[in-house]
């Protein structure tokens, strides 16, 4: 394990997308040393399920990589949720994501589990030996009034059996950084992991922003403006945007980083390339060699 933390995240090709593409993207992180890399999971439906299961048993089994399964919340019963937690035991899965999801506007949430703290308690009362994840928002949860009221939230996601927390992604680490402050004044001791998403698609990042409420700072909205129309230099650019963030918050001492890789390979390792040094350094104590000049 580093010291301090570095995992990725990936998702399931899409539906009209070959089975196969999914070894392509795992096959390309050769090389990149994550401590987990963690499955995304869609609406709830049985197909869901089954994709996330079998990519992280095949992270696990076949890359030897621990693997974390992703679990939305607001579509399922408890049957359900038991179908889901069974398929990623029988796949090796110890360690599970509890999401609400994101709402689908031609289903209704089932109400079972109205928030990802519910789920959370849920997996924590009937699998006790599963570790459970939780997301945060940095910058505040698009439906909460505030960064203060999404912290109370927070908390009771921790306290019903959240210990380890990924961050929704974000351009300015002041804002992880005022978040993080406040999540510890409020109680929330867990590790917190920063969650990072490259810049390689200009569009993307707009609407990720959007669905996030999170924002473009100027150094970004510099960087799009230059090369937002150029399909090779704004991902060269974005690797550098990503690498900057990640040192600086690296230095700041942050308990770990969680990369979401969008299934872009080459753009992990060229991150990689950048940081990796940093993870090495702080995980075998080493303080480098020391110049006498």
């Amino acid at each position: 394990m580093h010291a301090p933390m570095f995992s990725l995240e990936v998702f399931p090709p899409k539906r009209n997308a070959p089975v196969g593409t999914i070894y392509d993207t795992l096959d390309g992180l050769q090389g990149v040393d994550p401590d987990f890399i963690s499955v995304t999971y869609g609406h709830g439906s049985q197909s869901d399920r089954t994709a996330t299961a079998r990519i992280a048993h095949t992270i696990t089994a076949e890359y030897r990589i621990p693997a974390v399964a992703h679990l939305t919340a607001q579509y399922l019963d408890e049957a359900q949720a038991d179908a889901a937690l069974d398929m990623f035991e029988q796949a090796n899965v110890s360690a599970v994501l509890a999401l609400r999801g994101d709402r689908n506007p031609d289903r209704e949430p089932l109400g079972v589990f109205e928030h990802a703290s519910d789920l959370a308690a849920y997996i924590r009362r009937t699998r006790p030996d599963m570790t459970v994840f939780g997301a945060c928002y940095p910058e505040s949860h698009p439906q909460a009034h505030d960064l203060d009221e999404d912290i109370r939230n927070l908390k009771i996601k921790v306290d019903a059996g959240a210990t380890h927390l990924i961050s929704q992604l974000f351009y300015d680490n002041q804002d992880f950084l005022r978040f993080l402050d406040k999540a510890r004044a409020a109680g929330i001791c867990v590790p917190i992991e920063a969650g990072i998403m490259p810049v390689t698609n200009a569009g993307q990042v707009r609407r990720m922003v959007r669905t996030c409420s999170s924002r473009v700072p100027q150094p970004l909205e510099t960087l799009l403006d230059k090369w937002g129309n150029d399909r090779e230099a704004l991902p060269a650019a974005g690797v550098v945007y990503a690498s900057e963030q990640i040192a600086d918050l690296v230095a700041r001492g942050i308990d770990g980083i969680h990369l979401y890789t969008m299934n872009h390979p080459s753009v992990t390792r060229g991150i990689w390339r950048n940081v990796g040094l940093l993870f090495k350094t702080a995980d075998d104590g080493s303080e480098g060699e020391r110049s006498d000049d």
